[in-house]
């Protein structure tokens, strides 16, 4: 079918194309003035990223005149035009809406450091910001398919009929779904009361790591030999866990040795003061050196230090074992435990048999 345009619409089509081109070019030009702005909101790429869905805005709006209905009618109805310019502004809408989002979280999070030694506060913020901008962008691109599906008048008369039954399909949907929906109500309750923040220091099924990412379905922890862990966020509601920087980042390290008991403690006392003083790990908080337990071969001494993180006292405790090692071994070698045999002569053996004997005989 060959399709004519008369002259007039043809320049009114001409002239709608230059007109929304141009209204696209200065409001590109004008978006990307204001991103180069440094105090303003607006990140620097924001007309780069919000090109794609201002250009269907405007192809939406073009599509909606009258005039431009009657140059493809013979090509389209006029209803199926208003149809596709509907569906246009819809996904424009909420694309523009979810960069909106993004673009509010970045200019938030950017008054905290996350890298800053005592970043609490600063983990805290991004754990929410992360899980409640995932759980925003759902809702968007969810409540924009709705919106699209009612737009056409087939499947709204279809959801007016299914109305009836929605009750039993809600149900068995219901069933089916708990799982999936358990977890995503767990990430939700994770961005609100924050068992665990994103660079967290946890162990998750005996493995050491830090919170890498959290999403509304799972849990990334990054292990400290570089593998990453991934986790159900049912998890952190559900099963116990360790988290090492809960409330601080400071943390205490321990160190154990089992010596023979003539080792003397107060000088041990006084190698862990000038280890702990020598060495920039430790932050000057805690310093103890205990026995903390006793047996037929040797003792138990646990040597207590602080740091203002867990890598730090993992390498403090690492410090601290090599060196007291190295004193006792320089200065007191022979104070490592040690098994005990006595070894006796064949004339006493002799007496203690009889003397055994004569005891056994009187009673």
């Amino acid at each position: 079918m060959q399709l004519f345009i008369n002259p007039e619409l043809q320049r009114f089509l001409i002239f709608s194309i230059l007109i929304t081109a141009l209204v696209f070019t200065i409001l590109y030009f004008v978006l990307k003035q204001l991103g180069k702005q440094t105090n303003n909101i607006l990140p620097q790429n924001i007309a780069q990223r919000t090109r794609i869905p201002l250009a269907l805005l405007l192809v939406s709006l073009l599509l909606r005149l009258d005039r431009i209905a009657k140059i493809v009618e013979e090509l389209l109805s006029s209803a199926a035009l208003h149809q596709i310019s509907t569906v246009l502004l819809i996904i424009s809408f909420i694309w523009l809406a979810i960069i909106a989002v993004k673009v509010f979280k970045a200019r938030i999070l950017r008054n905290y450091d996350i890298s800053a030694e005592n970043n609490i506060k600063a983990r805290k913020i991004y754990t929410q910001f992360n899980i409640l901008e995932r759980v925003i962008i759902f809702v968007l691109v969810l409540l924009g398919i709705g919106i699209v599906l009612m737009s056409f008048d087939s499947i709204r008369a279809m959801g007016v009929t299914m109305l009836s039954t929605a009750g039993i399909a809600g149900i068995i949907i219901g069933f089916a779904a708990q799982k999936a929906l358990g977890t995503l109500m767990a990430g939700i309750q994770i961005a609100f009361t924050q068992p665990i923040r994103i660079d967290d220091v946890v162990i998750v099924e005996g493995e050491w790591g830090r919170i890498e990412e959290i999403t509304l379905t799972y849990v990334v922890v990054n292990i400290w030999d570089k593998r990453r862990l991934v986790v159900p966020t049912t998890y952190f509601i559900e099963q116990p866990f360790q988290n090492w920087t809960r409330n601080s980042s400071d943390l205490l390290g321990t160190v154990f040795i089992y010596t023979d008991y003539n080792v003397p403690f107060d000088k041990l006392r006084k190698e862990l003061t000038r280890l702990l003083k020598k060495s920039p790990l430790w932050d000057q908080k805690v310093n103890v050196l205990q026995v903390t337990d006793s047996t037929a071969n040797s003792v138990e001494i646990r040597a207590l230090m602080s740091a203002k993180d867990s890598p730090t006292a993992f390498d403090l405790r690492v410090y601290v074992r090599e060196k007291l090692i190295t004193y006792i071994q320089k200065n007191y070698p022979g104070s490592f435990s040690k098994t005990r045999v006595v070894m006796s002569s064949a004339a006493q053996e002799q007496d203690h048999l009889e003397a055994f004997q004569k005891h056994r005989n009187t009673d």
